[in-house]
Order: structure tokens, then C-alpha cells, then sequence
């Protein structure tokens, strides 16, 4: 049995964080002691109100991660999540144990981060074009149309170990105890809980995935802070409105917490474009392009893009705080053995250039091709592995 809340030492569950050992009859569990941090004072976030406008939303499920530790509620989950994952790859969790003035004091950081001066952030540049994602992605890196740059500011921070040490501005060490207890409870208790619920809906042990995600292993993981700028309107329609084209993400999955500017839209089967809503105190989660290759394309690594919002929130700037979740880099993307994927005909690699290729080359290819794309519907990545992208 998997518990995440469970009591060591008398110690309240929510200042440890449970370290899942590999193990296929049962989960042996170490400890990580974390203590909650005391908050430091920062500027109050509100956030901004929903758009009136009566928009297509998608209809996706939520899952309510508060089942999961209750007698049949990782299997009542993993069937909902069954046939979500299948078609679209995209849903909600809610009661996923963070409350929401810890999400609003991170949403305060972000913004504070991206009001830093210029000069001051450019010391923290990512090494994009050479895959490096860690650190600053300064606006307007990629021309997305002539004479049209992104509008996109990312500050990544990798997981908190020896190995992903790096310099940080003023802002993020100030409050890095809280930073690093947000996103390691992320890990631990939030995305842990999902790798499980994929391996109960794929019939495998539930530390399958966890075996290939260890937070002390090398890969990619990072929390983001985000921000898309507000365009003019001359701009919006130089882009048909389209701020990001339709793609996916590259690792495992992705963790959006909930902000009410509506611009992020998912592509469904039927290739239609739905607004995804943001429901109060949720988190959206769609799967990426690593958990699609192994799967065989079982699991749907989701397409999806940011548009412009509609008119009641056109002057807004749209902040996002993420956490990205990426395999172990040496993890091979072939298709894994699995009775569902065996039954649903999803056992043998439908694209054999994948054979041999790793997580970690995958994202790094795909972060430095990223730099330069511009208006490409379709892309060689690496090994001829293509990505592609929709309008």
C-alpha cells in the first residue's frame, strides 16, 4: 500500500516528504524532513476576474486526489482517468493537499521575478540553444512571425539537488526554503500520486513509473514561473490571435496551476479547438510526449496552444506558475510491456526511429530546435523523430 500521509515519528505528515524505493509487491518508504518555512512578507496576489464571454470550453474530467488514500479510491481515480488519457490527455485534480494562499504567494513571486530590470535577469539566461532549460528565457528569443517575437518570459528552476545547483536573482534566494517546499511537495505528493494511478490503469505495479522518476535521478524536471505579455491588437491579428501554435509538451506530464485569464485551448480528436476552463482551486494536467512513447501512443501527450484572450482580458498579462515532470534521462522511450497496452494492440512500436532514443535526448533536442522554429508545421527533432505543429 502507497501512503503519502503517513505519520513517522509522531511528525505531522505534511513536514516530511515520503521517498517511494523500488519494489514490486509492496512500496518501501524512506524519508526526506522537510519543515514548512515561515512566509516571508510579500506583496498580496488577487487574481484576476473570469472573462464573461461564453466561450467552448472542453468537457474534461477532475479527479478528486482527496479519494486517493481511501479504501478503492486509487482504482475508482484510475478509471476515470481511463478513457481521459486515451482521447485527449488532458484533466483536472483538485484537493491536492496545497492551499490556496500558498499557490497566490507563489503566483507573487512569479510576477516579482519578471519585474526584475533586464539586465538584471539576463545574468540568469538559460542555455537554450544547447538544450539547456534551467534559468531565465528572456522575451521575444524566437521570432514567431517576420518582424513578430514570442511574448513569452519563462524562470525555470530545476529540482532541488546538488547536481541542479545554480546562481538565482536576489528574489528566489530570499525565499527559496518556501519555493523549494512548494515544488518538492508537488513531486512527492502530487505527481507520485499520478504516476500511480497510470500504472493501475495500465495493470502494472503501482512503483512502475516511480522507478523512473526519482527525484534524486538525473532529468528535467523543473518548476516555471510564466508570463505572456499583452499584444496590441495590430499584433493579435498579424497572428490570427495565435500566441503559441498547437504542440505538445516534452516530458511526462505538465502541472498548470489554475489562473483565470482564458488563452489556453486544447485540440480534440475531432480536431476542434476548446477553451480549457479554470476552475477555482485546481490544477490542470496534461501528459507530454514521453509517456506517449512509451505507451505506444496509448496515453495521448495532448496538443494544445495560448491564443489571445478574449476582449474583457485582452489588457491583462497572463502569469502561470508550473511544475513540468520529465523521465530519468537515460530512460529509453520504446513501448513498455503492459496487459492493456498487449489487449488494446498498443505493443509494438509504431515509430521504430524512437528505438534507442532517450528522455533526455528528446528534451534537449526539442528545447534547442524550439529556439529557432518559426512557423514550421512539422520538424525533424532528433534520430528523425519529428514534432508537430497546429494552428
Amino acid at each position: 500500500m502507497l501512503r503519502y500521509n503517513e505519520k513517522i515519528d509522531c511528525v505531522p505528515w505534511d513536514f516530511r516528504l515520503v521517498d517511494v524505493l523500488q519494489c514490486r509487491s509492496s512500496i518501501t518508504m524512506a524519508t526526506e524532513t522537510i519543515t514548512r518555512p515561515e512566509s516571508l512578507s510579500i506583496p498580496k496576489w488577487s487574481q484576476v476576474p473570469e472573462t464573461k464571454h461564453d466561450l467552448d470550453w472542453a468537457d474534461l474530467v477532475t479527479l478528486d486526489l482527496g479519494k486517493f488514500d481511501t479504501p478503492g479510491g486509487k482504482e475508482e481515480l484510475a478509471a476515470q482517468l481511463f478513457d481521459a488519457v486515451n482521447r485527449i490527455g488532458f484533466f483536472y485534480i483538485t484537493n491536492f493537499g496545497l492551499t490556496q494562499d500558498e499557490v497566490d504567494r507563489q503566483f507573487s513571486l512569479c510576477k516579482q521575478v519578471f519585474d526584475l530590470p533586464a539586465d538584471e535577469k539576463i545574468k540568469y539566461r538559460a542555455d537554450l540553444e544547447n538544450g539547456g532549460y534551467n534559468g531565465y528565457k528572456p522575451l521575444g528569443t524566437r521570432e514567431v512571425k517576420p518582424g513578430i517575437r514570442d511574448n513569452t518570459e519563462i524562470y525555470n528552476i530545476p529540482k532541488f539537488t546538488a547536481q541542479y545547483e545554480r546562481e538565482h536573482p536576489a528574489v528566489v534566494k530570499q525565499h527559496w526554503d518556501e519555493i523549494q517546499h512548494f515544488a518538492k511537495y508537488i513531486h512527492f505528493e502530487i505527481v507520485r500520486k499520478l504516476l500511480v494511478l497510470f500504472a493501475i490503469v495500465l495493470e502494472l505495479p503501482e512503483d512502475f513509473f516511480l522507478k523512473n522518476h526519482r527525484y534524486e535521478g538525473k532529468s528535467d524536471c523543473h518548476f516555471r514561473y510564466m508570463k505572456y505579455h499583452r499584444r496590441t491588437p495590430k499584433e493579435n491579428t498579424q497572428l490570427d490571435n495565435v500566441w503559441v501554435k498547437g504542440h505538445t509538451d516534452f516530458g511526462s506530464l505538465t502541472l498548470l496551476f489554475r489562473q483565470p485569464v482564458a488563452a489556453l485551448q486544447v485540440r480534440t480528436p475531432e480536431g476542434e479547438w476548446k477553451y480549457v476552463k479554470p476552475y477555482p482551486e485546481s490544477i490542470t494536467v496534461n501528459i507530454a510526449d514521453a509517456l506517449q512513447f512509451l505507451t505506444n501512443g496509448f496515453l495521448k501527450s495532448s496538443i494544445h496552444r495560448v491564443i489571445a484572450p478574449p476582449p474583457d482580458q485582452a489588457h491583462i498579462d497572463r502569469h502561470g506558475v508550473l511544475y513540468f515532470v520529465r523521465p530519468e534521462d537515460d530512460t529509453e522511450l520504446v513501448p513498455i510491456k503492459s496487459p492493456v497496452l498487449e489487449r488494446l494492440g498498443y505493443d509494438k512500436a509504431l515509430d521504430q526511429a524512437t528505438v534507442g532514443l532517450t528522455a533526455g535526448e528528446w528534451v534537449r533536442a526539442r528545447v534547442a530546435k524550439n529556439v529557432s522554429r518559426q512557423g514550421k508545421e512539422e520538424e525533424s527533432i532528433i534520430k528523425g523523430v519529428k514534432a508537430k505543429y497546429y494552428d
